[in-house]
């Protein structure tokens, strides 16, 4: 199991206090790809630019798109431009493949990723991630506190210590703040423009 499937299943078994949105959710995604991949060392986070690595199979066939789906040309895709490329419509991909994998049911159209009644998820898949939340695993913890489903850790907690994962943090965050800007703004674009029709 990766970060990113470790993460999708948290976020499946964990009620979180508010409803993950499921564009954060895939930005979170993405980003743990990407730290998958550094650590599978089929990619390097050079400032804040992906440079591709080895080509190998992971294993996984999600990494294994992500993998294809990296920029082999200069100039290469910074890892902003990656969450938004890649994560668009992922954590869709991750339930489908969850589910396929019969680590959960298929999903609901309406929202794949909330958890709803208790989802019959495989015992080890779930134990290995459980343990993983439990513990406080710093990226799977920083990535859920982006989520709002923790708190943040510690900003100096020695395991984040690694300018690659860092920045791929700091995008993730970036990312899912701008996301949100951009849902805050719809909504009251939309009421604007409910308010102008009820006064006919």
């Amino acid at each position: 199991m990766t970060t990113a499937r470790d993460l999708a299943i948290v976020a499946l078994a964990v009620t979180p206090d508010r409803p993950v949105e499921r564009g954060d959710l895939s930005l979170a995604l993405a980003g743990a790809e990407v730290v998958d991949l550094v650590e599978a060392e089929a990619l390097v986070v050079d400032g804040d630019r992906i440079l591709p690595g080895a080509q190998a199979p992971t294993g996984d066939g999600l990494l294994d798109e992500a993998v294809v789906a990296l920029r082999r040309q200069e100039p290469y895709e910074s890892v902003e431009d990656w969450l938004w490329r890649r994560g668009r419509g992922l954590c869709s991909a991750y339930a489908d493949d969850l589910a396929r994998a019969g680590l959960t049911p298929p999903p609901r159209r309406r929202n794949p990723l909330r958890a709803g009644a208790a989802q019959p998820v495989d015992a080890s898949a779930r134990r290995r991630a459980e343990e993983r939340w439990s513990a406080g695993e710093p990226v799977l913890a920083a990535l859920a506190a982006v989520l709002g489903m923790r708190d943040a850790p510690a900003e100096d907690t020695p395991e984040l210590a690694g300018d690659a994962v860092a920045t791929v943090l700091a995008a993730v965050g970036d990312a899912v703040q701008e996301l949100g800007a951009v849902r805050q703004r719809r909504a009251i674009e939309d009421s604007a423009f409910d308010n102008i029709w009820r006064g006919y």
